[in-house]
């Protein structure tokens, strides 16, 4: 077989493929054996019909054709793997030439085109330079902390007063669409400035005592009306402030493992330094990334944009009518956020061929382990999902993807806005011996990743967790089966 890539444009090729009909014979002969299974001719048995008789009944241009449909998909397979490029979408395949039925001879000749994952050539990557916050915690950063302890421990009192900001109130809704009353709730507690309930709510209270009412236009946020224009009118039923304990040695026990205020205070503004620290650390992440796709340019296919268009709008866990409904606007945003997953997605697998990066069974492991919970399921649950899905060498892309990060960003210069060098040794796994790893191809089935999850469940690998990606399309790494678009010549029954 012969495969021969036709460059479109930098995401779009052609693949001619030849097949001789030597190559051929094989699916032919299977052809044959399907096709005795399902006629019928008298003195034969099902199965054990020649291949002359097939000829005669059906036609040998059935059979050749039946052998090319059976077996495009595998001479598809072939030719990517000849030619190694990395499919994204699916192929579309035109059929120019098959063999002669009157003869046992010729060749089968098809052109595929599909879109494909672009090369790129890295930019010099070590050494970016970024300048993030510094991490020392300020008096305010701490009082913020210690205002949000007390307010754990605050007591409502009524007021007689006007509502103002930080109030918690009592209040009764009605929404109307269209001058036609559509839901209603009674007794709802809200904060003023939480902002937890309905666009102009805020406003509309502010200033209300108690058994006074007000009305304001807003979208509804959910249920059958969710992202009507609608009227509410809010009725204020109670006002209340929160009345914070004093920050003492009584409050520093009550509240804490502490006896003292002080010591309260002391942890305080260690807790609010290691939170600032983490944030420093995802700032220069996402600072050192940008300035990495700054660096290369990545054509994106529009085949890529139009899948995850559908399966936001159109899938099966499409986004509900509402907020999240379909405008232009929002479109914007998908194609925007899915450029950019793409763009990040192809350098950084760039990084980890580069740099040699692998992933290790313990760290696939420990990813399931840690992401299990954020969709609510066990960890040997979910390694079953993945594994049953498919998604299991998308899983490990992914944790070779953060570590490649890891990688960019150790070799990165980040100083703080001070000038200060900033130390990211916490953030990222120094460069080193790799353990060792695994390809896609290779990760265990999810018994055995389950029974390892079992035996228990390793620490986090720093650059394997805090460094995150952002969401990118899978890439189509296995390519789908042909699809035919048009056939120029074809076989023929008798």
């Amino acid at each position: 077989m012969k495969s021969a890539v036709e460059t479109l444009s930098p995401t779009r090729v052609k693949l001619n493929v030849e097949v001789p009909f030597e190559e051929l014979k094989p699916s032919i002969d299977e052809a044959y054996k399907t096709i005795a299974t399902q006629v019928q001719v008298p003195g034969f048995r099902k199965g054990r019909v020649p291949q002359q008789l097939i000829d005669q009944r059906v036609g040998r241009g059935y059979v050749i054709e039946t052998a090319i449909n059976d077996g495009l998909n595998g001479f598809y397979q072939s030719a990517v793997q000849e030619t190694g490029i990395r499919p994204l979408s699916r192929p579309e395949v035109e059929i120019t030439e098959v063999p002669d039925p009157a003869k046992k001879d010729g060749q089968l000749t098809f052109t595929v085109e599909l879109d494909i994952r672009p090369e790129i050539e890295l930019p010099d990557y070590k050494g970016i330079e970024v300048t993030v916050e510094p991490v020392a915690a300020s008096d305010e950063d701490i009082e913020k902390a210690m205002d949000e302890l007390r307010g754990r421990f605050g007591t409502l009192t009524a007021v007689d007063r006007p509502s103002q900001d930080g109030d918690f109130l009592t209040i009764d809704l009605t929404a109307s669409v269209a001058g036609e009353e559509v839901d209603s709730a009674q007794d709802l507690s809200y904060q003023i400035g939480s902002g937890t309930m309905l666009e102009g709510m805020d406003e509309a209270v502010t200033g209300l005592s108690v058994d006074e009412s007000a009305i304001f236009e807003t979208k509804l946020a959910g249920g059958e009306h969710a992202g009507a224009d609608a009227q509410v009118t809010v009725a204020v039923k109670a006002v209340k402030e929160r009345e914070l304990p004093q920050v003492d040695d009584e409050f520093a026990q009550l509240a804490s493992e502490f006896d003292t205020a002080e010591e309260l205070r002391a942890d305080l503004a260690k807790q609010a330094s290691e939170s600032k620290l983490m944030d420093q650390g995802v700032e220069a992440r996402d600072k050192v990334l940008d300035k990495l796709v700054e660096l290369v340019a990545v054509p994106v296919p529009d085949s890529v944009i139009e899948e995850q268009l559908e399966q936001h709008f159109n899938g099966e866990n499409a986004h509900s009518a509402g907020e999240d409904h379909d405008t232009e606007e929002h479109r914007a945003e998908i194609r925007t956020n899915t450029e950019r997953a793409f763009q990040n997605e192809v350098i950084l697998d760039a990084v980890a061929e580069k740099e040699e990066v692998g992933v290790s069974q313990a760290e696939l492991i420990d990813y399931i382990v840690s992401t299990a919970g954020q969709y609510g399921m066990e960890p040997n649950q979910f390694a079953q999902m993945l594994d049953q899905s498919g998604q299991v060498p998308m899983i490990v892309g992914e944790v070779r993807r953060r570590k490649a990060l890891a990688k960019v960003l150790e070799y990165a210069t980040v100083t703080d806005t001070n000038g200060a060098a900033v130390d990211l040794s916490e953030f990222v796994r120094p460069a080193g011996d790799e353990p060792e790893t695994i390809s896609a191809d290779d990760v265990e089935t999810e018994q055995d990743v389950a029974e390892d999850i079992q035996a228990g469940e390793p620490e986090a690998a720093a650059s394997a967790e805090s460094v995150e990606t952002a969401d990118a399309p899978a890439e189509q790494e296995v390519a789908e089966a042909p699809k035919k678009k048009t056939t120029k010549k074809k076989a023929s029954a008798e």
